[in-house]
């Protein structure tokens, strides 16, 4: 079971606050994905894991223009010390490390859920963007504002978002979509699947054929469960 609920009121709310200014300022073009149906930032829906597959948009992608530093990560939202990217890693921490002076980390122990690994050093963790920054530019996040994207990179609100994994496996998924690589760990890859598709409905992103494909075929081995996500957009 993911344990990445950040609960920090603090965190939340500097969150919280991001996710508005991008809102109030949105890009000038819209995401292919669901264009035309109503959509309200900050509101929740519930459905099927099918149903939330097909209600994605198909589309090309295009990966033009895309650099990195387009999207920025690894933000402090809250002034506490802790990049996003620290806040992750204290808040999977199945026993929690000391943190030290700077955010640095000592001690602890996690669950690299994509390899089933055990890690107990911090320094051994890599923490994904479950849906890749260049994936998110290839569909849609491109047409976004500088805003938007750096809420997307540091996405506190929604915890499957963001997850501590081995350095190992995260460099082996590299940007790759469902349709190019799955989790090593087999038990996981319907979670997987679950957190990719409430990932790209929250933020209104599109799929390739490929990826509809991939998509469509491991979730006919999945129980169809409810997926339940907050439009960030």
């Amino acid at each position: 079971m993911r344990t990445t609920a950040i609960t920090r009121a603090a965190i939340t709310t500097a969150a919280a606050l991001l996710l508005t200014t991008a809102a109030a300022n949105p890009a000038s073009a819209t995401s292919a994905a669901g264009a035309g149906a109503h959509r309200e930032a900050g509101q929740a829906i519930t459905l099927p894991l099918d149903e939330a597959i097909e209600q994605l948009t198909v589309a090309d992608e295009d990966r033009t223009g895309y650099v990195r530093t387009a999207f920025k990560h690894w933000v402090d939202a809250d002034k506490d010390g802790c990049d996003a990217r620290k806040e992750v890693i204290k808040a999977e921490a199945l026993e929690p490390p000391v943190q030290g002076p700077r955010c640095a980390l000592t001690g602890g122990l996690w669950l690299s859920l994509y390899d089933d690994v055990v890690v107990t050093d911090a320094g051994r963790l890599d923490v994904d963007h479950l849906v890749p920054l260049a994936e998110a530019w290839d569909s849609g996040a491109s047409n976004w504002s500088a805003k938007e994207r750096e809420v997307y990179a540091n996405d506190l609100l929604e915890p499957r978002a963001l997850i501590a994994v081995t350095a190992a496996s995260n460099r082996s998924k590299a940007d790759k979509d469902p349709a190019d690589w799955l989790t090593p760990a087999v038990a996981y890859r319907c979670t997987y699947l679950n957190d990719w598709v409430a990932i790209k409905t929250r933020w209104n992103l599109s799929i390739d054929a490929r990826e509809h494909q991939a998509l469509t075929d491991i979730a006919a081995g999945c129980p169809d469960d409810d997926i339940t996500v907050a439009y960030a957009r």
